[in-house]
């Protein structure tokens, strides 16, 4: 299809309020095609509690978008605007669209999982977090039910043996554009078709909460690495070591054979075999990255620097409500 069709400018209202959506208005927002963005209000963000934009408000605001910020957005002015539409594309917006919002147009959105897997707020950290290695970015019709509407293409993405959660949630970002713009143009042509959800296999991702920062070694290594990096960056995965807090951010799993782990029969789970290697119930993982308390992000080596990090000591992990 030719990249710019002059019938559609200003044809699609973009919902949206993390980043997930950004690459897309950008190409949307170059093609000219965005009438207007809705998006959540400014709320207080960081230490000094300063109002601050959603990731996407900040960038409308840099692509020169009409901008309308709202904690409702079936609201009499919203719905006003997306009467003017032709389509509207829903990513990441966390509010539920009224029917009346929805009637009369299509209504687009990019969901990171395989669905029916995994519909809710956190799929990928917890398709992660269940030791998946294939992440499905899905373009799919906003339904009354949440994730429940029509799939109309996907995308498959294979996650990286030290790719945490964060990192896979941009790359989809930046590499599902071409599947969704191209289900936009379709749609736009009247050309779209779709493939219904199995409801007997859907599963919930609930959302993630800061009691689930913690990692129990005695699971296998690879189970211990995507749990890690599924909970990377928020709620993150705290430990201590030596009377030390730290986040654990970025580990690799290894094989306790050979030359680069010695074995050690009598090594518990949690216990430092060598260096920034730790005892799991099957194998070890290497520690790659972590975070000690209000201290940037380091590089184990960094972070042993100056510190009695011997061999035989134990990394413990336990929730915070355990920890209270």
């Amino acid at each position: 299809m030719a990249e710019f069709i002059a019938d559609f400018a200003g044809s699609v209202v973009f919902l949206g309020g993390g980043s997930l959506g950004i690459p897309c208005l950008r190409e949307l927002a170059r093609r000219g095609w965005i009438d207007a963005v809705v998006s959540q209000p400014d709320r207080p963000a960081g230490r000094g509690r300063v109002n601050t934009p959603t990731p996407l408000s900040e960038a409308a605001l840099e692509y020169g978008l009409k901008l309308i910020r709202t904690e409702n957005a079936n609201e009499l002015a919203v719905r006003a605007q997306c009467a003017r539409a032709k389509m509207l594309v829903v990513i990441s917006f966390g509010q539920k669209l009224s029917q009346e919002l929805i009637a009369g147009r299509c209504a687009i959105n990019l969901h990171p999982s395989s669905l029916p897997k995994w519909r809710g707020a956190a799929p990928i950290q917890r398709a992660m977090m269940a030791g998946e290695e294939h992440i499905t970015a899905c373009a799919m019709a906003v339904a009354q039910r949440m994730d429940a509407g029509e799939i109309y293409a996907r995308q498959h993405f294979q996650v990286g043996a030290t790719e945490t959660a964060g990192e896979l949630h941009d790359r989809i970002a930046r590499e599902s554009v071409d599947m969704m713009l191209q289900t936009i143009e379709r749609a736009l042509i009247g050309a779209l078709t779709g493939e219904a959800q199995i409801e007997a296999d859907a599963t919930r991702a609930m959302k993630l909460s800061k009691g689930e920062a913690f990692v129990d070694f005695a699971h296998s290594a690879r189970m211990v690495r995507c749990r890690i990096h599924g909970l990377a960056p928020w709620p993150g995965c705290d430990a201590e070591i030596a009377g030390e807090p730290i986040r654990l951010l970025k580990v690799q799993e290894v094989a306790m054979v050979g030359a680069t782990v010695q074995p050690n029969a009598n090594a518990t789970p949690g216990e430092i075999v060598r260096g920034g290697f730790v005892s799991c119930s099957e194998g070890a993982i290497e520690i790659l990255q972590v975070q000690p308390v209000g201290r940037r992000a380091m590089a184990w080596a960094d972070f042993c620097r100056g510190r009695s990090i011997v061999t035989g000591q134990r990394i413990t992990s336990s929730s915070r409500k355990e920890q209270a």
